[in-house]
């Protein structure tokens, strides 16, 4: 039964490549998809799926569901779509999509012999302000077992670990007056926002190496002579351990609140994007996928890389078993989100790989149906990592 994966791919392989080089053409930024959900909606429906859009509170989320309506577990792909500005899919979303998609259909064309579902979760906004928050907070996971996505990259890379991520925003406020004649009546909140940069940096040899704070002053003020009365500063901060991150984030606050102080400006702090946790990679799932993608011909798959990056798959993966491995594109070196990236996913290697992948996604499903010992390992293997 497995093997009849291997004939269905072949069946939907040229429509998949046309759905990738689609989206490559018409990239639309975060909760823009309009076109994107549509394109990848359409596509589920004319296989029987069952679609619900609008999901989240979020108009180009989407959860498709094909239920053999047999005893079974619940299997979810992953589908991202969103571009990124100025390159548009520099990051493979187009594939990421197309490739969740895909495999949500080969595995349903077996579902009705093994028993149950097959889900495929549209997410929007994985670059900015990523639906996978809402989605592991609201519930969407609750009936779901095991959830994948998979990442094209340079090379093939093992599902491996990410960064849990705050985005933070400190707006001050103070008071104008004129920079020259009278600035003693001024409060320059420029100046507390420069102060927050200094006692985040005197705050870097203190905190453990995989921590990462980075950011920008976005505004600053309107003129040289005039006392800014408005700064705003933005940060992401980062740290491997979602426990680590809370404390260094209530680090930093605290800096900013003493800056407000030595200058007298007010303060005012919130979450301009929503915060990510770290990736808690489900070592039994991964093996399964990494085996299965070995056996479509993909000739190297390597041990997860070390990253610094943050993504919202980190938020599925403290509720339900996740994996976010990297499939390769056969060019070593390329660099995500640039147009070099984006213009190689459309490439004829690209589309076989393409059609590895889904097949690989799906593969990986058949066995948590069909295998119920690596399932209840599986399970287990993800309540000792989360109650630990």
């Amino acid at each position: 039964m497995k093997d009849l994966l291997k004939t269905y791919v072949q069946s939907i392989q040229s429509k998949l490549w046309e759905m990738s080089d689609y989206l490559y053409h018409h990239p639309e930024l975060g909760d823009q998809e309009y076109n994107s959900m549509k394109l990848l909606v359409e596509f589920l429906e004319e296989h029987d799926f069952t679609v619900e859009t609008g999901i989240v509170g979020r108009p180009t989320a989407f959860k498709a569901v094909y239920d053999s309506k047999k005893p079974g577990p619940t299997i979810a792909y992953l589908s991202e779509y969103d571009a990124l500005p100025g390159i548009g899919h520099g990051c493979g979303h187009n594939m990421i999509g197309t490739m969740g998609a895909g495999a949500g259909v080969l595995l349903s064309k077996v579902l009705d012999e093994i028993g149950g579902r097959v889900v495929v979760l549209g997410t929007p906004a994985e670059e900015t302000n990523g639906a996978k928050v809402p989605m592991a907070e609201q519930g969407i996971f609750e009936d779901i077992d095991a959830a994948m996505i998979l990442h094209p990259s340079d090379e093939s890379y093992e599902s491996g670990e990410s960064l849990a991520m705050d985005a933070i925003q400190f707006d001050f406020r103070g008071k104008s007056s004129h920079a020259a004649a009278s600035p003693e009546k001024g409060i320059n909140a420029l100046d507390t926002a420069i102060q927050l940069f200094n006692g985040i940096n005197a705050l870097r040899q203190h905190v453990t190496s995989d921590v990462r704070i980075h950011g920008i002053i976005k505004e600053g003020g309107l003129a040289a002579n005039i006392v800014p009365d408005k700064a705003v500063a933005q940060f992401y901060v980062r740290a491997k351990d979602r426990n680590n991150l809370n404390e260094v984030v209530e680090k930093v606050k605290n800096i900013a609140k003493g800056a407000a102080l030595m200058t007298g400006a007010q303060i005012y702090i919130d979450n301009y994007e929503l915060s990510y946790d770290n990736m808690v990679t489900n070592q039994t799932l991964s093996n399964l996928f990494t085996n299965n993608l070995l056996s479509t011909g993909i000739a190297e798959i390597k041990k997860s890389k070390e990253s610094y990056g943050s993504i919202d798959m980190g938020n599925v993966s403290h509720v339900v078993p996740a994996i976010h491995p990297y499939i390769g594109l056969d060019s070593p070196g390329l660099t995500a989100h640039t147009q070099e990236f984006a213009d190689t996913t459309i490439t004829e290697n690209s589309h076989n790989i393409l059609a590895k992948g889904a097949l690989a996604l799906a593969q990986t499903g058949y066995d948590l149906i069909t295998n119920k010992e690596v399932f209840e390992k599986m399970k287990e293997e993800f309540y000792e990592k989360v109650n630990a």
